[in-house]
């Protein structure tokens, strides 16, 4: 099964792609999707929206996990990272995958045990539980995985609690 994590901005989008076998995950591709910013948002929207479609395509997920947009100072970048997270959610949708969000807080504290955990920390650990040999890098990619692995953390509980619904 893959799960996709990712982290949207508009100019960067991460993304990551893990295959999961039982407890294990293998992270299939890491990366980050571009928009010029010399083009209109409309053309931007469109470019990332062809370039989800063709990586959920490639990967067909069982799950989509999206850092969700819990706060943001300058209003412009809070507007490109919710349409590119709309864009997202809506890829997943169309793939047949479940969708789920994760605030930032709730990623640090499922991959690095802190919900105040640093860039290079949530990098550091990221390599870690993947196995990698570097850090992943840019670190928007790296946002990316944490988000997924947060997901995986998270799925014993939520099969837990959709069993739990289903037996009433």
């Amino acid at each position: 099964m893959f799960v996709v994590g990712i982290d949207p901005g508009l100019r960067r989008c991460g993304y990551a792609v893990l295959e999961v076998h039982g407890r294990k995950a293998t992270a299939r591709a890491l990366g980050v999707l571009t928009t010029p910013s010399s083009l209109g948002t409309p053309k931007r929207l469109g470019l990332l929206q062809a370039d989800l479609d063709g990586l959920l395509c490639e990967f067909p997920p069982a799950v989509v996990a999206v850092e969700r947009l819990f706060f943001q100072v300058n209003t412009r970048t809070a507007i490109g990272v919710a349409q590119a997270s709309g864009l997202a959610m809506a890829a997943g949708a169309r793939a047949g995958a479940a969708v789920v969000e994760y605030t930032p807080n709730e990623v640090k504290q499922a991959v690095a045990g802190w919900g105040a955990a640093s860039k290079p920390q949530m990098q550091r650990m990221v390599q870690s539980l993947l196995g990698l040999d570097d850090p992943p890098s840019p670190a928007d990619a790296a946002d990316a995985a944490a988000v997924a692995l947060c997901h995986l953390a998270h799925l014993p509980f939520r099969n837990r609690v959709a069993a739990s619904v289903g037996e009433r």
